[in-house]
């Protein structure tokens, strides 16, 4: 289940930054960040899950700092 929300999220991400950098238009970079985000926030839980809580603090700072 996690996985795949962190691929949900990670092509979420992806299609944003895609359509800001062929068009030129940014409106939607807000989204992008919220996506990337959420994708760092999913990836922390499965670290912890896996008792890698080193790597887990780590994402769960990212994923702090992007939201």
């Amino acid at each position: 289940m996690l996985r795949i929300l962190q691929f949900i999220f990670a092509v979420l991400g992806i299609a944003f930054a895609a359509y800001g950098l062929i068009t030129g238009n940014f409106q939607f970079q807000n989204y992008m960040m919220l996506s990337l985000g959420i994708m760092f926030l999913v990836m922390s839980i499965q670290e912890f899950k896996e008792d890698r809580k080193a790597y887990g603090w780590l994402l769960l700072l990212t994923s702090l700092f992007t939201l």
